[in-house]
């Protein structure tokens, strides 16, 4: 692959180069974590995104949310994407990341000749916002691009596309960005690009420490009021739903991995109080702390149970 895949440009986030290999119409690949194209990047190409194992924040678009092992997603052209993994310093997540790419050009070209292809060009209009698959979709969508290999062989690109089918029927999916985030105005030039990355990675491992608005600000050496109307402007998000954010997904992660209590788990994460904890946590999540630790717990024994019966 080209070792310059990321390029600066005069307009927004990094541009990826996406190097499809010769004879090929799509790029599938398995990522560590991290590595060199673990930026808020964009390409023309159209991205599904499965995580195979850890946790953290997606952005895409406007939109940040938390991403557990198995999360399935899809990237529309030139919308800027980003998942990570907070507090990784030296570690490295080996074969996080499933990524297929391709131009969805080379689809829409063909449906005179296949007219069943016109049925993806509402599937690719959605992914301009980016999407997120749930459910059994997600479950066929994991087992789909894991038993892909990168060939570019015939059986290769069928799989492609019982994929796209699949995800193009599918009423089991969100919509990421909102309609008014229009991909290309967020960040202009590479100076921008680099203050709001370093003030994106300086939240991403301190947050537990409670860095205030003026503790970032000085990061990037801007004034407070300066550096909140950057960030509101930048991210789609304030600083303090950013935060918010955050310690959302840490809560989430100590609810799952852990059996601290919940009042613990409140102000490890960073909330001031347990009141604040359980408001914030229904309205992001639409359920309790306590109520999502029993669905999550219940949700990995199922699946478990389902792995068990399947290599019977």
């Amino acid at each position: 692959m080209n070792t310059e895949a990321i390029k600066p440009t005069e307009t927004h986030a990094f541009y990826e180069q996406i190097d499809v290999p010769p004879g090929h119409s799509f790029l599938w690949r398995v990522d560590d974590y991290p590595w060199e194209r673990n930026v808020w990047n964009y390409h023309p190409e159209v991205e599904i995104h499965l995580i195979r194992h850890s946790s953290g924040l997606a952005y895409v678009g406007d939109h940040i949310g938390q991403f557990h092992a198995g999360h399935l997603y899809m990237v529309g052209a030139d919308l800027p994407h980003n998942w990570i993994t907070p507090n990784i310093s030296d570690q490295r997540l080996r074969a996080r990341d499933v990524v297929l790419q391709f131009d969805a050009e080379l689809f829409r070209c063909q449906t005179q000749s296949f007219p069943e292809l016109g049925s993806l060009e509402n599937l690719f209009d959605r992914a301009k916002r980016g999407l997120e698959f749930h459910g059994e979709t997600r479950q066929q969508g994991r087992r789909i691009l894991e038993s892909m290999d990168g060939s570019g062989s015939l059986p290769d690109l069928a799989k492609v596309m019982e994929l796209l089918g699949l995800l193009s029927r599918s009423d089991e999916v969100t919509v990421l960005s909102s309609q008014a985030f229009v991909a290309g105005d967020h960040i202009k030039g590479r100076k921008e690009h680099e203050q709001i990355e370093r003030a994106l990675d300086y939240l991403q491992r301190n947050f537990l420490s409670a860095p205030s608005l003026k503790d970032v600000a000085e990061v990037v050496n801007m004034s407070e009021s300066a550096f909140s109307r950057f960030f509101k402007k930048k991210t789609g998000n304030t600083f303090t739903d950013h935060m918010a954010s955050l310690r959302l997904w840490m809560a989430g992660k100590l609810l799952l991995e852990t059996d601290q209590a919940i009042t613990d788990i409140c102000f490890e994460a960073g909330f001031g109080n347990i009141a604040n904890f359980n408001r914030t946590f229904l309205r992001k999540t639409g359920m309790t702390p306590s109520a999502y630790r029993k669905a999550s717990r219940q949700r990995n024994l199922s699946i478990a149970q389902g792995m068990k019966l399947s290599a019977v």
